[in-house]
């Protein structure tokens, strides 16, 4: 079932969600899988970003992400606090394919939180569905330290696209029980992750969840 066009949709709440991470990870990309989203975006040329309304009907009522997406903006460094200020939760996405963009997860988390303090984080691993895999899951820790929550990703096949948001509606309304009770309105899979595929590196994650970590413990 499609979604309503967004601007007849009245929603139940409103959330400024900032998408950031190294550029060529997949975040331009992940955002536009959401069709809607991506016919209502808007672009701040001041702050280097668009914005992409993307809603999501819940059990609740519809809930709006409002998207800040840097659009290519990150190569110039450090982001303007301008596109952080008033922002409600939080996707970090790096590339499973490049070990240098989980490294500088570190540096993303802590631009982020300089401004939001508080607000719910998701890291996004993004292109699982690449079988040459550089970053395993025994290697990523940096949630476990900051209290975030991960998922592996893949825009191009939709692979988990939906679980971000959730979780992030989840934390937002205070409500466990929250489900969305339709499936976002996104474009076909260009890519698929092999059953298998998904299977094993769910086994790493799983085992990497229950390592303890020691408190010098580095990913790399």
């Amino acid at each position: 079932m499609a979604a309503a066009p967004q601007q007849q949709v009245e929603c139940v709440a409103e959330f400024k969600l900032v998408l950031v991470g190294d550029g060529g990870t997949g975040k331009t990309t992940f955002v536009k899988r959401h069709l809607t989203g991506e016919f209502e975006k808007v672009y701040k040329a001041t702050l280097g970003a668009e914005i992409h309304p993307l809603v999501f009907y819940t059990n609740r009522g519809p809930i709006k992400f409002d998207v800040w997406d840097t659009a290519g903006q990150e190569k110039f460094g450090g982001l303007r606090d301008g596109y952080y200020i008033q922002g409600k939760c939080a996707i970090i996405m790096f590339d499973v394919t490049s070990k240098v963009t989980y490294k500088n997860v570190p540096n993303w988390h802590r631009d982020l939180v300089r401004v939001c303090e508080n607000v719910p984080i998701v890291l996004c691993g993004n292109k699982v569905d690449i079988k040459d895999r550089k970053v395993k899951g025994k290697n990523i820790t940096f949630h476990r330290k900051k209290n975030l929550q991960y998922y592996d990703i893949s825009a191009k096949s939709n692979y988990n696209f939906e679980k971000p948001f959730l979780w992030l509606a989840r934390n937002l309304t205070g409500d466990q029980n929250l489900e969305f009770v339709e499936m976002p309105a996104l474009a076909p899979p260009e890519a698929e992750v092999p059953a298998e595929l998904a299977q094993q590196h769910q086994a790493e994650l799983q085992a990497a969840a229950n390592m303890v970590l020691p408190d010098d413990y580095e990913d790399f």
